[in-house]
């Protein structure tokens, strides 16, 4: 199944406790459908005292948020996400409302042989 969402997309949370929240994703993780977005979910993690850190520490890192809970971004505004296959065989997703495109998915290599 496509994904609406790919590392490096500029995101919207939708829902939940930071919605509203935007910012760039890092990661995605298919088999769980969670996102990882930069600087959305920070969660604050106790480290035991080690001998390498023998202090311990408090770490403040992202937590994955499921991917239905983000949006893409379309002129600052969140965007629903449709598909479109180009006469050339490239396919593109397009922003649903604006026809816009967001990004080119599969490109080919001129000379119509596709890409390996």
């Amino acid at each position: 199944m496509p994904r609406h969402v790919r590392k490096g997309d500029q995101v919207m949370v939708t829902s939940g406790d930071h919605k509203g929240a935007m910012g760039e994703v890092m990661l995605v993780d298919t088999k769980h459908d969670r996102v990882l977005i930069k600087g959305v979910n920070l969660v604050t993690k106790h480290m035991k005292p080690t001998r390498a850190n023998p202090q311990g520490s408090i770490i403040t890192k992202e937590a994955p948020l499921h991917i239905s809970k983000v949006s893409p971004v379309v002129d600052g505004k969140p965007v629903r996400v449709g598909f479109r296959t180009e006469k050339d065989g490239t396919k593109v997703r397009i922003a649903r409302h604006k026809g816009k495109e967001v990004s080119v998915l599969n490109k080919l290599f001129e000379a119509g042989k596709k890409k390996k």
